[in-house]
C-alpha cells in the first residue's frame, strides 16, 4: 500500500503541477496553502452571519438570510467574535432580506450592540446544561492523557462504571466534544453511557509532533484508546458514533484496529467516508480550479512534499477511501446523513451504503446541513437512532 500510495502522490503532483505552469509560481503557493488549511486545526472562525435586530422583550432576533439561516430547526450562535452565545428556535417569518427567529436564550455574554455572528450546530456547551450526570475523565493515549465526559447510562450506577453498555462519541474537525452533547439523552434514554472523547489537535487532548490533522489516518488510534478504557470499565457492549471527520476516523478504527471486533456497531453523523471526493467539492465550491486542487491533495499524499503542508508524514488517502474499502466493512452501520450538506457531499454515504447494503443503513435527511440533522428534526434523528438500535438485539 505505501508504494501504492506513494506512486499515485507523485503523479498526482507532477501532473497537475504541470498545468500550473502555464499560471505560475503563484498557483503553486496558493495550492500549497489549500493543503496547509486542510490539516492545520482553526484558531480564527469567520462571523458570516448579520444580526440585523434584536427584542429580547419579544424573544426574536433578526439575521440576514444565509444557507444556513434559513433552514427550520433549532441552533446555536457565537457572536462578539465568541464572546457571547446564544440559541435560537423556530423561523417566525423569512424573505430575501431578513429571517426572524425565535430568541430561545442568550447563553452567555450580552447581546446588546453585536452586529456579526456565526452558525453553530452544537445547541448545547456544557456537559451540565442536559440536566445529566456526569463527570470528567481521562482517556490515556499514546501521546499522553486526552479529556472526556462520561454520562452513566439510565441504569448505570455510579459516575463512571456501571452499566455494561456504552457509546462512545467522537467529533468531527475544527471543534470540540461539544459537539456530540446533542446524542447524549437519547443514549441515556436507552440505557446506554456515554463517552465524549477528545482526540489529538483538537485542542483538548496532547497535539502530535507537527500539530496537524491525519484526517483521520491516525486520529483512530485515540478511538481505540477510548474503547480500551470502556472495556477497563467494563462495557460489554460498545458503539461509536462519529461525526464528520470524526465519522472517517471511525471507519478507520473498524478496519484497522484489533479492538474493532469489541464494538457492535457504528452510527456515522454526516461522515466523510471518501476524502478526495469531499475535498475536490470544497475546493469547487471555493472557486479553485482543477490544478490547484490535484496539487493540494499531492501535497497531502506525497512522502516528500508533505512537509509544505507542515506534516511530518504523508496522509494516505486510498486507505481512507471507505468506498474502495467497501468489502472490509465488518460493522453494523448507521449513516445519518442529509443532501442539503454542501460541506461534506452525500455522494460518499450513498456508494457506501450502495456498496453494502448487507450492513449499511442509510437515514437521509433533506434539508438539514452538514451534522445538523438534530437540530433540523430531532423526533427523526432519535428516532432513527432507537431504531437501528433495537434493530441490534
Amino acid at each position: 500500500m505505501a508504494s501504492l500510495r506513494g506512486s499515485w502522490a507523485r503523479a498526482s503532483l507532477a501532473i497537475a503541477a504541470a498545468g500550473l505552469v502555464v499560471t505560475g509560481v503563484a498557483a503553486i503557493a496558493l495550492a500549497v496553502s489549500v493543503a496547509r488549511r486542510v490539516v492545520t486545526p482553526p484558531t480564527v472562525r469567520e462571523e458570516d452571519v448579520r444580526i440585523l435586530a434584536v427584542d429580547e422583550r419579544a424573544g426574536t432576533v433578526t439575521l440576514a438570510p444565509t444557507p444556513e439561516t434559513v433552514v427550520p430547526g433549532r441552533y446555536g450562535m457565537w457572536f462578539s467574535r465568541d464572546a457571547g452565545y446564544l440559541r435560537v428556535g423556530t423561523v417566525l417569518s423569512a424573505d430575501d432580506r431578513e429571517v426572524v427567529r425565535r430568541l430561545e436564550a442568550v447563553v452567555h455574554g450580552t447581546l446588546g450592540g453585536a452586529t456579526r455572528g456565526r452558525w453553530s450546530g452544537w445547541y448545547y456547551l456544557r456537559p451540565d446544561e442536559l440536566g445529566l450526570p456526569f463527570t470528567e475523565v481521562s482517556v490515556p493515549t499514546d501521546l499522553g492523557p486526552a479529556p472526556a465526559w462520561c454520562f452513566p447510562g439510565a441504569a448505570a450506577e455510579g459516575p463512571v462504571a456501571g452499566d455494561s453498555r456504552w457509546v462512545i462519541q467522537m467529533h468531527g474537525r475544527g471543534v470540540t466534544r461539544s459537539e456530540a452533547l446533542r446524542a447524549v439523552p437519547v443514549f441515556h434514554e436507552l440505557g446506554f453511557t456515554s463517552l465524549l472523547i477528545s482526540y489529538r489537535n483538537d485542542g483538548e487532548a496532547p497535539a502530535s509532533d507537527d500539530g496537524r490533522y491525519s484526517l483521520g489516518d491516525a486520529e483512530w488510534r485515540d478511538l481505540e484508546a477510548a474503547v480500551r478504557f470502556a472495556r477497563e470499565q467494563r462495557a460489554q457492549r460498545i458503539l461509536v458514533m462519529g461525526w464528520s471527520m470524526g465519522g472517517a476516523s471511525t471507519l478507520q478504527f473498524v478496519t484497522r484496529s484489533e479492538l474493532s471486533s469489541a464494538v457492535e456497531g457504528i452510527i456515522l453523523e454526516s461522515p466523510v467516508v471518501d476524502w478526495i471526493r469531499v475535498l475536490h467539492a470544497q475546493a469547487a465550491q471555493q472557486g479553485l480550479p482543477d490544478p490547484v486542487r490535484s496539487v493540494a491533495l499531492g501535497v497531502l499524499g506525497s512522502e516528500w512534499a508533505s512537509g509544505w503542508a507542515g506534516r511530518s508524514e504523508p496522509i494516505d488517502f486510498d486507505r481512507l477511501d471507505l468506498v474502495e474499502r467497501a468489502s472490509e466493512l465488518r460493522t453494523p452501520t448507521l449513516i445519518l446523513h442529509s443532501d442539503g450538506d454542501t460541506f461534506v457531499p452525500i455522494d460518499g454515504s450513498l456508494a457506501l451504503a450502495r456498496a453494502r447494503p448487507d450492513i449499511v443503513r442509510l437515514e437521509r435527511f433533506i434539508m438539514a446541513r452538514h451534522t445538523r440533522l438534530w437540530n433540523y428534526d430531532s423526533r427523526r434523528w432519535e428516532r432513527a437512532i432507537r431504531t437501528w438500535v433495537s434493530s441490534l438485539g
